[in-house]
């Protein structure tokens, strides 16, 4: 499917662990109506901006701090050691890109973060209906 281009952005996001996001979904979603959310890593996050910079909103969640965030995973106790430190190199990695979105959550305490990402959505379409309907 790579090869036939059928992927609007795709990603090795760990040793031979690969995620994508079909470009066939994202049409069929549309042609309903309707918006695409996307949780993703950041990189197909970034080549999805860069694929629709006019019509995509970035939004980087990011923990209160890295610390919080490596206490997080480990308090789960769903990941051995190994993949544990997989997942920490990983997100080391990922919050270098927190400047390349259009803007930043905190995701601190999950009801305000939940609320906060409610509004940059809501606010987003309906300023992108007015520009566009």
């Amino acid at each position: 499917m790579v090869k036939e281009d059928a992927f609007l952005e795709w990603e090795e996001v760990y040793d031979n662990q690969f995620y994508g996001t079909l470009r066939s979904e994202v049409e069929r979603i549309w042609k309903k109506g309707k918006h695409v959310i996307f949780d993703m890593e950041v990189k197909g996050a970034t080549n999805i901006k860069k694929a629709f910079p006019d019509h995509s909103l970035a939004v980087f969640i990011k923990p209160p701090s890295p610390e919080v965030l490596f206490a997080r995973l480990r308090g789960r106790k769903t990941e051995t050691e190994a993949s544990l430190r997989k997942r920490i190199e990983r997100a080391t990695l990922e919050l270098t890109y927190e400047n390349t979105f259009d803007t930043v959550l905190v995701n601190d305490v999950l009801s305000q973060s939940l609320a906060e990402a409610e509004s940059i959505i809501e606010s987003y379409i309906n300023i992108n209906t007015v520009a566009t309907g």
